[in-house]
């Protein structure tokens, strides 16, 4: 793997009126990594990740994705530079088909052509190239998870921010999508997942980091973070 750098937060903090959701938090990832975030619900987990998709346009720190910094890029402009991120509740355009679901952000300055069958590629490689004439209505949970990772992946991203993509899914279903992550990772595609199922973190990721109140308390191979006290301590509520 590259030593090179390609995300890079530096002092990335939060606040909200006199509440502080994230606090001097550092992580450096490399490409083709693959990143866990976990963290006990309200350790600022998401507060991280929308600083780094745009979603927060005004937070502390600086943070840059393959050298370029992204303070005041709004998230489509962060989309061209190869960050894409998907939500635990997908939000498709309803009237849309899937097909054309994930055509939209690829018709900027695209050819309409070239852009149906970047699509139609990226919906075989979620395995949904038979359902690109259904409304998002028709889908199955997991349809709609693939669904949604399909419409991150068109702009071949170099970061792929996975934000509870398995939520509410069976264990097979996580299988699912545990293995089309690990495809996209295998192509060259950096992961960070951010996800509560734990045998998912732990399969899927090389390294984790631990949020909790709005810290990073621990950063490393996962069976070395699990076995930290604090780790323990925060999960247990001894925190």
């Amino acid at each position: 793997m590259s030593g090179a750098v390609l995300l890079h937060a530096a002092g990335v903090g939060k606040r909200f009126g006199g509440f502080i959701a994230l606090e001097a938090v550092d992580i450096t990832l490399r490409p083709g990594e693959r990143l866990g975030l976990i963290g006990p619900n309200g350790s600022g987990k998401s507060t991280f990740v929308n600083c780094i998709s745009g979603d927060f346009a005004q937070h502390e720190g600086k943070v840059s994705l393959g050298g370029h910094a992204l303070e005041g890029l709004k998230p489509h402009r962060r989309a061209r530079l190869g960050l894409a991120r998907t939500f635990q509740l997908p939000q498709p355009f309803a009237s849309l088909s899937v097909l054309e679901n994930v055509r939209v952000p690829l018709l900027f300055g695209a050819d309409p052509a070239q852009a149906t069958r970047r699509a139609m590629e990226c919906l075989e490689q979620v395995e949904m190239a038979g359902k690109a004439e259904k409304l998002p209505r028709e889908l199955t949970q997991v349809e709609q998870r693939r669904l949604e990772l399909a419409r991150a992946i068109a702009l071949d991203p170099r970061l792929l921010i996975a934000d509870e993509a398995m939520a509410g899914l069976s264990h097979a279903e996580i299988d699912q999508i545990l293995a089309l992550l690990l495809r996209l990772n295998t192509a060259g595609t950096a992961v960070i997942m951010i996800e509560h199922i734990m045998r998912a973190v732990t399969e899927f990721a090389e390294r984790l980091v631990v949020f909790v109140a709005g810290r990073k308390i621990a950063d490393g191979p996962p069976r070395e973070v699990l076995a930290m006290q604090a780790v323990e301590d925060a999960y247990l509520g001894r925190q």
